[in-house]
């Protein structure tokens, strides 16, 4: 076995090893994106990272080194963390605790890598590491703190797009009035969902399309008024296909899945940003891996 399978079949281990000690919070972070729509993007995050750590390895592997200082570092820190929370665990809410051991947890496999491939490389691949962070699910009440903001968010936008064509609109906070209906923009309306699908679908667009890091923050930073806007424009839609088309569309298919084509729709509009954004984008130089 050549050294360089050596480290990648310890890191490996490590991985399994660790994996296995978090079993438990790492499962019931799977079945909350899979119960709970508003942590459904939680399932994207280790296979995008992966995928991006796979597109990137194939010249890196080759100048892995072991380092156990930095590696065994990270590796204490996260079981530091492991062991006071394990003597605890009543003392902490059990959302912010799934959150500290998922947290505790990517630490641990970014100290497994570190240890096994070393510094340098770990600092090529610092975003699709860095990425495993949202893996981490929010606790409950921060959650309920975003869903707020994304519904006054959206009730805003759609009573800006009622204003700016003249339909008479008058707003209470998520309520909005037009003639003939009245809107309630409920936690389910908040797009919670989809905004978190687009803020993760961007930041690896800016990773994968963009070099200069400013210009990947611009990028990333227009997911979150994008994301408003969107639904904003979803709510602005129904409402006027309910009132002066069909009333159905209230109650309808677009109501209850088209919030698909509204990501469409805006994803549109991101990569239309990309291509302004990589004029004079490639003079920006690349990370350079040192082995040393």
């Amino acid at each position: 076995m050549s050294k360089t399978a050596q480290h990648e079949a310890g890191f490996l281990l490590l991985w399994a090893v660790c994996s296995l000690i978090a079993w438990r919070p790492l499962a019931a972070t799977f079945a909350l994106a899979l119960l709970d729509d508003r942590y459904t993007h939680l399932l994207l995050i280790a296979p995008l990272s992966a995928a991006l750590i796979f597109r990137e390895w194939p010249p890196l592997r080759t100048v892995a080194v072991l380092d156990p200082r930095a590696g065994t570092a990270l590796l204490a820190v996260a079981a530091s963390i492991a062991i006071t929370t394990l003597f605890c665990p009543l003392a902490i809410p059990p959302d912010l605790l799934l959150s500290i051991e998922v947290c505790t947890l990517v630490l641990s496999w970014i100290g497994a890598f570190v240890l096994c491939f070393g510094w340098s490389i770990a600092r090529s691949l610092s975003f699709p590491l860095g990425f495993l962070f949202g893996l981490v699910p929010l606790p409950e009440s921060w959650m309920d703190t975003v869903v707020a903001l994304l519904q006054q968010g959206s009730a805003w936008s759609a009573h800006g797009l009622f204003a700016l064509l003249n339909v008479p609109v008058a707003q209470d906070g998520v309520r909005l009035a037009i003639p003939g209906l009245s809107l309630y923009v409920a936690h389910e309306c908040s797009s919670i969902r989809s905004s978190s699908i687009l803020l993760v679908t961007t930041m690896v667009l800016a990773q994968l399309l963009l070099r200069s890091p400013s210009r990947k923050a611009i990028l990333i930073a227009l997911a979150v008024p994008l994301s408003i806007a969107k639904n904003g424009l979803r709510i602005f839609t129904i409402a006027m296909l309910g009132t002066r088309v069909d009333p159905g569309y209230l109650t309808g298919r677009l109501h209850r899945n088209g919030g698909v084509l509204f990501l469409a729709l805006v994803l549109a509009i991101v990569f239309a940003v990309i291509a302004l954004l990589r004029k004079g984008d490639a003079e920006y130089p690349g990370r350079l891996v040192r082995t040393a």
